[in-house]
């Protein structure tokens, strides 16, 4: 099988916007496309960010939805663990008037799209129903990548750097090293990073090495969209 290799960004706003443009300049320059996560709540008003997002859409990157307001549920546990996991529990109805609020919001900024990525990576089953009801082509979740029309499912963790600072070197390094592993085997290398952990040179150099480790080892390039439309061919 053929390795794939998939780069979401996430978090992207008017403070950290040079950063997401210099990360996303220096994986043009390897013919990496992006996928932006964009939060609704937070695009719903012009910005210079927001018309960036638009240009690289319109360039060939991709845009998945990432949840809403990023409120959790109250009567979930990952409130409690302080994740910001919107959509963990949702049952359906309440997950579809939260994707219905989301869509009004991409909307208004020009961001209108049929992908999913929930906060926290996780989605309940009755988000899930929800997304199909909405019309939805793709959910990416912490395991899997999923098509909602043709049922298709590419199976692959995502990996983020992520912890305390003196636990960064060695983060750094097992992130290559899954990318290495992942991409040798033919699978799909999905790498993962948040804006606010591009304040951090670690962080950036040891996901641009990653992204490096897995095209030296013949991973393609791909989008969330893309990769299950080359999975399907």
């Amino acid at each position: 099988m053929t390795a794939r290799l998939v780069v979401s960004l996430a978090g992207v706003d008017a403070p950290s916007l040079s950063r997401c443009a210099a990360l996303a300049d220096e994986l043009d320059r390897r013919a990496v496309p992006l996928t932006l996560l964009i939060a609704p709540r937070h695009a719903g008003t012009p910005a210079e960010w927001v018309q960036w997002v638009r240009d690289r859409h319109r360039n060939g990157d991709d845009v998945l939805m990432h949840g809403f307001d990023h409120t959790p549920d109250p009567r979930s546990l990952t409130l409690s663990l302080g994740r910001r996991a919107e959509f963990a529990t949702l049952p359906a109805h309440e997950a579809g008037l939260r994707l219905t609020a989301a869509m009004s919001a991409m909307e208004r900024a020009a961001l209108p799209v049929d992908g999913f990525a929930p906060p926290r990576w996780m989605a309940s089953a009755g988000t899930v129903i929800a997304l199909q009801r909405k019309g939805f082509r793709l959910c990416a979740d912490l395991m899997s990548i999923r098509d909602l029309h043709t049922g298709i499912r590419v199976r692959a963790r995502v990996h983020a750097l992520a912890g305390s600072e003196r636990t960064e070197s060695w983060r750094g390094f097992a992130l290559v090293r899954t990318a290495i592993r992942t991409a040798r085997r033919g699978g799909t290398v999905r790498l993962a990073v948040d804006a606010v952990d591009l304040t951090r040179s670690t962080h950036r150099v040891a996901l641009l090495d990653a992204v490096d480790a897995a095209l030296d080892n013949a991973a393609t390039p791909l989008t969330y969209r893309s990769t299950t439309i080359a999975r399907a061919a």
